[in-house]
């Protein structure tokens, strides 16, 4: 199983970028996925996650408005879109990958952020926010 990030890199405040991570390996459409941040001493924590058909999507408060998930079945990647960047976004961007369950209703608007469920991940993107 392969999670593999591309796309992070030194940006200004208030510009963009795009994330891709490219799953080989699984089964990619019977994945939820899911994109999380981390910085050095601090908590790993939710930003987005998308649901197997893509129908559904899920943002942290933090980055709704400015950022944007979307994955492509057929070749197998998930990609956020970062808009309007600030130096709150600095972090290193993980890529994760969670098996739809058979029975439940599983992501929920309030249980979407539940990293447990998240059983493959990449090895992340640095994403640096200059001003």
């Amino acid at each position: 199983v392969q999670l593999v990030e591309s796309g992070g890199g030194l940006v200004q405040s208030g510009g963009s970028l795009l994330l891709s991570c490219e799953a080989s390996g699984f089964k990619f459409d019977t994945y939820v996925m899911g994109w999380f941040r981390q910085v050095a001493g601090k908590e790993r924590e939710a930003v987005s996650s998308i649901t197997v058909s893509g129908r559904r999507k899920y943002y942290a408060d933090s980055v709704k408005g400015r950022f944007i998930i979307d994955r492509d079945n057929k070749d197998s990647v998930v990609y956020l879109q970062l808009s309007s960047l600030n130096s709150e976004d600095t972090a290193v961007y993980y890529c994760a990958a969670a098996p739809q369950p058979q029975r439940g209703h599983w992501p929920t608007s309030s249980s979407w952020e539940d990293r447990t469920k998240f059983t493959f991940w990449g090895q992340g993107t640095q994403v640096t926010v200059t001003s």
